[in-house]
């Protein structure tokens, strides 16, 4: 590396970030730059491992010790070839990612791992800087046609990898703007649109064509795409949210978080006024994952006057437990930007019912305390604390506790496509049942990580490729470009 032995040198340091008072009165990302060599003397605590764990952790395969090892030597152009080798989009992971990577990172054994996510946003920014980032040209074009249903990170994955071997790729998109989860799920505060548009803009000028306000299904029947594409793929993420089916919930004032973080979003890029208004409210965030968090730095943004979150699980501890040792993921307590901000966070308790004081809104839920005990096969029960019970006021309610499968309704009533016991969509190497169509994301998988999508993106698109180019008499042989992905 460029300087041997700076992981005993040098502290694991990150970017700053504008003070809480500042950054809540806007949307606008607060995390601020590192200069060069700041970035290089992060790079340079890689410690260029014999086993590079990171890799492994990473859902990409990012080559990371070869690009830490670029930005050490000053090799900064070289650093961004080898990161878009094997990551599409890292100007989204680098700023979304909840770095699984750095989980892995040996040196995280008995220090604190490398700020590997940070770095890839730094790599990348210095890419568009310097006019290194390009449209995806293809060499030739091969007469192959495929449809794209959604344009979340798997799909745009996809279709960034099948144009650039020479397929013509139409991406549809039932919103009225591309990128699906990115644009609408993830505030501009963790990811700013201008940064989705500026990619969005480069796979178009590659000859990508995208469709918006087409909701395949209703507005088109997917047969329709089947007899005019040579292979359709399904992107549709995994949409159709976990309820809370307890007493009071047709009460108004509560909705699941992505209309919520929807809405917000259409807000702040000038689509439409928020329906769900929490001004001067008391929110109630039911679930501690990101979903929940992102409802958490909205409601500041858009003036509550409180916010509480409740979590069904424990506190996690501040370090790792003895049975989750590295290189598992650290199943430890994370504080993100928005709980930084502001927010009751409430462990260990379960939702008995909504209350409403005039019979029409919510005005309150009551909760229970619970109890978590672990039997000799590791497996967890959870146990209500009797005489526990506690009544919290609230006039909004916003539940993030995830998603449970794709929308199955309208495309699917058109298709006899098979699904698997979670009712995601069942593929046999990316195929699905039905002739000609493939599925990736978290249509397929179930609920999962922005990286994870742009991994199945990947891999799908080297299916299909195969798939359309099995019947050519000079097969060009693509292989993924990294082999932690095999």
């Amino acid at each position: 590396m460029g300087e041997v032995g700076a992981f005993l040198k040098y502290k694991r340091k990150l970017p700053a970030k504008s003070a809480v008072q500042d950054r809540i009165t806007h949307f606008n990302e607060f995390v601020e730059t590192q200069s060069r060599p700041e970035v290089k003397q992060q790079s340079d605590r890689c410690m260029d491992c014999g086993v590079p764990f990171c890799h492994k952790g990473c859902p990409l395969g990012n080559r990371i010790p070869e690009f830490n090892d670029a930005i050490s030597k000053g090799q900064w152009k070289l650093a961004y070839d080898l990161l878009i080798s094997t990551n599409n989009f890292p100007e989204f992971t680098g700023r979304i990612c909840p770095a699984p990577c750095e989980a892995s990172c040996v040196l995280g054994i008995n220090n604190d791992p490398v700020t590997i996510e940070h770095i890839e946003k730094s790599i990348v920014e210095m890419a568009f800087q310097n006019n290194w980032v390009k449209p995806k040209m293809p060499n030739q074009e091969t007469g192959k046609a495929v449809a794209i249903i959604g344009s979340g990170p798997s799909g745009l994955a996809c279709a960034d990898e099948l144009r650039s071997w020479g397929h013509s790729v139409v991406v549809f998109e039932r919103q009225s703007k591309v990128g699906g989860l990115l644009r609408y799920g993830i505030p501009d505060f963790k990811l700013d649109k201008t940064v989705l548009d500026r990619r969005i803009d480069l796979m178009r000028d590659s000859g990508i064509e995208f469709v918006t306000h087409h909701n395949i299904g209703v507005d088109i029947d997917p047969k329709e795409l089947l007899e005019n594409s040579d292979a359709v793929v399904l992107c549709i993420g995994s949409t159709v949210p976990r309820d809370l089916p307890i007493q009071g919930r047709d009460l108004q004032g509560i909705h699941f978080a992505m209309d919520y973080l929807t809405q917000v979003n259409k807000m702040v890029g000038g689509e439409m006024q928020p329906e769900i208004d929490c001004k001067h409210k008391h929110v109630l965030v039911i679930g501690g994952g990101d979903t929940g968090s992102d409802c958490i730095g909205s409601a500041h943004r858009l003036e509550a006057k409180s916010v509480t979150q409740l979590e069904l699980l424990s506190k996690p501890p501040l370090h790792r437990a003895d049975d989750n040792p590295w290189p598992l993921w650290p199943m430890t307590l994370r504080t993100t930007s928005s709980h930084e901000e502001g927010a009751e966070r409430k462990w260990s308790v379960a939702t008995k019912k909504f209350l409403s004081d005039d019979g029409i809104t919510v005005s309150g839920i009551e909760i229970v305390r619970v109890h978590w005990d672990k039997d000799s096969s590791g497996k967890y029960s959870m146990q209500e604390i009797a005489g526990t019970e506690e009544v919290l006021n609230c006039d909004l309610v916003l539940l993030a506790i995830g998603f449970v499968h794709p929308q199955l309704d309208n495309l699917f009533s058109k298709l006899n496509l098979s699904l698997d016991q979670k009712k995601n969509i069942a593929t046999h190497g990316y195929q699905t049942s039905v002739p000609h169509m493939f599925a990736a994301g978290d249509a397929r998988v179930g609920q999962s990580l922005v990286v994870h999508a742009i991994a199945e993106g990947r891999k799908v698109a080297h299916a299909v490729d195969k798939f359309l180019m099995s019947d050519q008499t000079t097969q060009t042989s693509r292989t993924l470009d990294n082999p932690y992905l095999l």
